[in-house]
């Protein structure tokens, strides 16, 4: 079994409550992460580190174990006259510190930008099978 400092590599696949697939590495070469290095979400590393070569496990995890809850403070509202022309609800921007939002309001004087993560605030549950530890 994996522990702290060890590269392992994974296939999965990550499916909403409502059975929605959000990710997979399916068709692709599995996935590559150090145990405990803080490059996956924590429920995700905790599950691979319970694993052998070839054993596969279904994990559901709450939001706080995946990407959190939503931050409220990540949702706000800027002038339109400081935002790109032609902003439609549901596009996808760069904020100025370099972080992705979403716009989730487009009003007549304000635009309101969402920058939490797609899937703050949801339960999430992965099929992870453990390929190789090295």
């Amino acid at each position: 079994m994996p522990s702290d400092g060890d590269r392992v590599s994974v296939h999965y696949r990550g499916t909403l409550d409502d059975g929605t697939q959000f990710d997979s590495s399916e068709g692709r070469d599995p996935l590559t992460f150090v145990i405990g290095g803080g490059q996956v979400i924590a429920g995700f590393d905790t599950a691979a580190r319970g694993l052998e070569v070839g054993q596969t496990v279904t994990v559901r995890m709450e939001a706080a174990e995946a990407y959190g809850e939503k931050d409220e403070q990540l949702i706000f509202e800027v002038p339109i006259n400081t935002a790109p022309e032609g902003l439609v609800l549901g596009d996808r921007v760069e904020l100025m510190n370099g972080a992705p939002a979403v716009v989730t309001k487009v009003g007549k004087r304000i635009v309101t930008v969402d920058a939490n993560h797609a899937l703050a605030g949801q339960a999430l549950t992965f099929e992870i099978q453990l390929i190789t530890v090295g």
